[in-house]
């Protein structure tokens, strides 16, 4: 039978108000296939007889079934419905005239024809604006969706073949993911794998569903499509958008899109696909670029890592390492009690004060009281750093740790043998900090000093301490401190095996890899100090066979320096000069200073190019270290 629009939807709105049991659920179902196949007729006629074995299961039980009342009306309307159609049937008349006649108590049920004259023109929306702004636009195909949906509905057995498992399943349109449930579990409920359904619930029973899947089927009517190529399609869409979900950082969104432009893409099979999503997530870190490139902006720029690295207090390194680059990994490696420490903190507070950076420094030696006492040593004596606080003074760690402070005049001022104020027996600290700001220059500007670094807090030096840690944790804290204030020179001190390495020196190859693999993904630079053995080689001669642990570490270093002491008696042996190939030289001084010292520097691994052997004049008493120049052995 032929049904206007309006009546249909009465249908549909009296289907959705029967409460689903297991009595009626065959009934309401088959009632719904009629109305889908447009046997109108038989749909109300299962109505009919649903509401009869309604009232009658009333009069057995003698009460009102509390699970689903139906609507005053609700008989009426079928009722009127079978004979108004009927009626239609015999009496054709214009579709846009009223019902030419009715019952009053029909009024309120049908109602006349010209209410639903626009019906036919509309078309049902599928999504809202939370679903169009759930993805980018390339990743959004509302009608993919629709003619997959359409074509299950009109033949549901393809649910066999071309089901989307709930991991995938990522639909644009909610309201359409809903109907797929519907076919999951219903219309196509005994075709469907047992595999497909997994974690999936069921359909809402939303108002209008049924007209959906109505205009649905309708939409795909008469059209050829391959559901082969509809499902593949979609399947890589739900792929994109499962990743692009799961990511949720911006750069590898972008490239997850980037897959549904490449150029290939029409061809690439689902599988391909998924392949080309985990290729996005695992590359990402690394840095990808078209060499050829704007190769001639390049070369004019002159701004690359190679040739602008931060330059070192010292010289010649400088000159052949390129400066300190970010990316890059160095190690200096000197003996126990060498001053690897001192050295560190001296590089540290240069790249911070001189370079005005951020810095990091890690230990598992030093604590934090001892870093502090000789960071104030290096910022009173390192002549830079003096220009910019402005104090010419000099002071060593032993004097600045034991509070020694020279007066302006001795006179009616206790000293010791040495010259320093001494604090009186019932003096406080308190009391002595005050008799010192008044009698003591030297103390004053030791003051002024550690006033200046406070103020330093765009350059601040970061300091922690790690004794037992492992692998993770240190990349952990290089990372954190990496996200939260972007520090990107890190300085570690001493690079060694972590806890569960510990008496297996060849692991160390391990961690160094590890700040080698940071330093290059995230733009860093991480310089470590290492332990040197201690033996009779000549301190010229040092090679990466003087390691104390695993030499393979050398391999993943981009710059390693070995430096040792030369002994007293060994200084007539050597000789400097201020250029690599020079007639002039000179000879190895010697202090009455025991703190006075001279260090060999051999440079064992530069990726920059040359690797000379420096002299280098020292006093860790006042934490100085200064590049004399380049050292040899007299002839």
């Amino acid at each position: 039978m032929e049904m206007e629009l309006g009546s249909i939807k009465r249908i549909y709105d009296m289907l959705d108000r029967i409460p689903i049991t297991p009595e009626n659920q065959e009934d309401i179902e088959n009632a719904k296939q009629a109305m889908d196949e447009h046997d109108y007729m038989t749909a109300l006629t299962i109505m009919r007889s649903l509401n009869e074995k309604k009232n009658l299961m009333e009069r057995d039980n003698g009460e009102e079934d509390e699970e689903y009342e139906m609507e005053e009306n609700d008989e009426g309307n079928v009722r009127n419905i079978i004979d108004t159609e009927d009626d239609e049937k015999d009496n054709e008349y214009d579709e846009y005239n009223e019902y030419e006649e009715y019952d009053e108590d029909d009024e309120d049920n049908l109602l006349p024809l010209d209410t639903f004259k626009d019906e036919e023109e509309k078309e049902y929306t599928f999504e809202d604006q939370r679903d169009i702004e759930r993805y980018p636009k390339e990743l959004r195909n509302i009608e993919l969706e629709k003619i997959y949906i359409g074509l299950l509905l009109q033949e549901p057995k393809l649910i066999v073949r071309y089901h989307i498992l709930f991991d995938n399943c990522y639909f644009e349109s909610e309201s359409l993911l809903n109907i797929y449930k519907s076919i999951l579990f219903t219309e196509g409920g005994d075709y469907t794998p047992e595999k497909a359904k997994e974690k999936f619930n069921f359909s809402k029973e939303v108002e209008g569903i049924y007209q959906q899947k109505h205009q649905l089927k309708k939409y795909v009517e008469g059209k050829d499509y391959n559901m082969e190529k509809v499902y593949t399609d979609l399947m890589k869409l739900c792929i994109l958008r499962r990743k692009y979900t799961e990511m949720p950082i911006e750069t590898i969104q972008s490239k997850i899109v980037e897959i549904a432009n490449y150029e290939l893409y029409d061809k690439m099979t689902i599988e391909e696909v998924e392949s080309a999503t985990n290729q996005v997530t695992v590359t990402d870190k690394f840095k990808q670029s078209i060499l050829n490139l704007d190769l001639t902006g390049f070369l004019e720029a002159g701004e690359s890592n190679l040739a602008n690295g931060l330059s070192l207090p010292f010289p010649i390194l400088s000159s052949v390492f390129k400066g300190i680059r970010k990316g890059e990994t160095m190690a200096i490696a000197m003996p126990s009690n060498a001053g690897k420490s001192r050295f560190t903190v001296n590089l540290a507070t240069y790249t911070a004060l001189i370079h005005h950076k951020k810095v990091l420094i890690i230990s598992n030696e030093m604590s934090e009281e001892k870093m502090r006492l000789t960071l104030i040593t290096t910022i009173l004596n390192n002549p830079e750093i003096q220009k910019l606080h402005k104090q010419k003074i000099s002071k060593t760690e032993g004097e600045l740790l034991d509070f020694k402070f020279r007066p302006d005049n001795t006179k009616d001022v206790k000293v010791d043998e040495n010259g320093f104020v001494l604090q009186e027996n019932k003096e406080t600290r308190q009391q002595f900090v005050k008799r010192l700001s008044k009698i003591s220059t030297e103390f004053k500007m030791t003051i002024a000093v550690t006033d200046w670094i406070n103020k330093q807090v765009n350059n601040q030096i970061y300091f922690i301490n790690i004794t037992d840690h492992t692998n993770d944790e240190l990349k952990k804290v290089i990372m954190n401190y990496y996200y939260k204030e972007k520090i990107e020179y890190i300085f570690y001190d001493t690079l060694k095996t972590d806890t569960d390495n510990i008496g297996n020196g060849e692991e160390l190859k391990r961690t160094a890899t590890i700040l080698s693999n940071l330093a290059q993904n995230f733009g860093i630079f991480i310089c470590s100090t290492l332990q040197l053995t201690e033996n009779k080689t000549n301190p010229i001669n040092l090679d990466i066979n003087d390691l104390a642990v695993s030499r393979t570490v050398k391999e993943v270093l981009d710059t390693l320096c070995l430096m040792k002491q030369i002994p007293r008696d060994m200084y007539d042996d050597f000789q400097y000069s201020k250029q690599e190939v020079d007639t002039k030289f000179y000879n190895l001084q010697k202090y009455d200073d025991p703190d006075e010292r001279y260090y060999a520097c051999i440079v064992d691994k530069n990726r920059a190019g040359a690797k000379p052997k420096l002299l280098f004049n020292l006093n860790l008493a006042y934490n100085r270290w200064e590049e004399l120049g380049y050292l040899s052995l007299k002839q």
